[in-house]
């Protein structure tokens, strides 16, 4: 999800540059190992990534633990599925646009779209609503794309005005990225958004950013080397969690050597250079330290890491990379599903299993008319296998001990 949402490069411009940036000292609150080593003067992304990669149960207790497994066990095939499923809610509807959809399927969260500009009291009413339609035992997650500059849902009043993610990195002071951030989580969460669609994890060298359309283009990126991308990243994430809002870092395995948008086209989307053992992966790994709640795949194509399928269809991918080699063992959430022109040559259903298979949890839809076709083709595929089955609620645990661990179930 990374629809543009205003013509701006972004607005405030603050902070003493980027020289001070490995010189900060216990700025992250609640940072543990990231606030150790930015204080320490040493890169985010040496941090041990196996120590970090924990599951959504690491913080929770044993009690909880054992609700999280009852809750599965209690819930029917119908309503575990729901939770693998978020739907988009775009600006232009009603607060009511998708709750048919949200009810019929219990679905497990809703994305704000297309732009909510009308300030935070406005939002806080939409979200005060869609939280209305979950199962009393879970609630839901309500996400946006909060980056900053050209890509942030939520505006006006009660919202600051972020510029880009490039002028947050470049320009910024390390102590002014850790306040910013934690303003702008804690403006989230007060307006009922308890997820926050970024990160942007993506490196972009400084010669290809004109011509990267996803990500360089609009200044998506933090800076044009993937170690200070990963400081920032790891940042960013520790910030966001101070300020109560969970955060996903996207868009593995990066989209920063492509020249088309999987947004809007299925051309220019093949990347040729990332590997498995690639130091564009560093940001990744760094985020993913710091404790980041989600990853969210890119649609693009990497022939070096699987030669025969899209990273967010790829098992070796998700399952072999990211979970295996990488050592991540929380919720894998793909980007748009619905609209992306990238994956409309895979039929809606097949988007869905296909995912789920490769090691995926959280299919994001912006078109609530392709929620339907994802639910059946799921129960179907469930019905059919049980290898496939116990994917399915591999990934709904996951879902619901990462709920619990931020507030939103019975076992919280």
């Amino acid at each position: 999800m990374r629809r543009v949402t205003s013509g701006r490069a972004g607005g405030i411009r603050t902070g003493n540059g980027r020289g001070c940036r490995r010189r900060v000292a216990g700025l992250v609150a609640g940072g543990g190992a990231t606030a150790a080593l930015l204080a320490s003067g040493a890169p985010a992304y040496a941090v041990p990534v196996a120590s970090a990669s924990t599951s959504p149960t690491s913080n929770l207790t044993l009690s909880q633990r054992s609700c999280v497994s009852d809750l599965v066990a209690s819930m029917t095939v119908n309503q575990r599925v729901g939770q693998l499923i978020w739907v988009g809610l775009d600006a232009s509807a009603a607060p009511s646009g998708v709750d048919s959809t949200v009810r019929s399927y219990a679905l497990g969260g809703v994305v704000l779209l297309g732009g909510f500009h009308s300030g935070r009291t406005s939002v806080a009413a939409t979200t005060h609503h869609l939280s209305g339609l979950a199962d009393p035992r879970v609630g839901l997650l309500v996400s946006a794309d909060q980056e900053g500059g050209y890509v942030q849902q939520l505006q006006g009043y009660g919202f600051t005005d972020l510029p880009t993610a490039f002028t947050q990195g470049k320009k910024w002071a390390p102590s002014t990225l850790v306040t910013q951030t934690t303003t702008v989580a804690k403006q989230m969460r007060v307006a009922g958004v308890n997820v926050n669609l970024a990160p942007v994890a993506d490196t972009v060298s400084k010669s290809f950013m004109p011509y990267n359309r996803p990500i360089g283009y609009y200044f998506r990126n933090y800076d044009y080397s993937a170690d200070r991308v990963a400081t920032d990243v790891s940042t960013v994430v520790a910030s966001m969690h101070a300020g109560g809002v969970a955060a996903t870092v996207k868009h593995f395995p990066g989209l920063g050597r492509v020249t088309g948008n999987t947004d809007t086209s299925a051309t220019g989307i093949t990347d040729d250079v990332t590997a498995a053992t690639s130091g564009y992966l560093i940001p990744f790994k760094a985020g993913i330290a710091a404790g980041a709640d989600f990853v969210m795949m890119s649609s693009a194509w990497y022939p070096k890491i699987d030669s025969t399928r899209q990273a967010v269809f790829s098992q070796a991918t998700i399952s072999g990379l990211l979970r295996g080699s990488i050592g991540y063992q929380g919720v894998v959430v793909t980007d748009d599903m619905g609209n992306a022109v990238a994956v409309q040559s895979t039929p809606v259903g097949s988007r869905a299993t296909r995912f789920i298979t490769a090691g995926g949890d959280i299919i994001l839809t912006g078109n609530p008319a392709t929620v339907g076709p994802m639910i059946s083709a799921i129960l179907a595929a469930r019905q059919k296998s049980p290898s496939f089955a116990a994917k399915v609620d591999a990934s709904v645990a996951r879902v619901l001990a990462l709920k619990t661990g931020r507030g939103l179930t019975t076992c919280s």
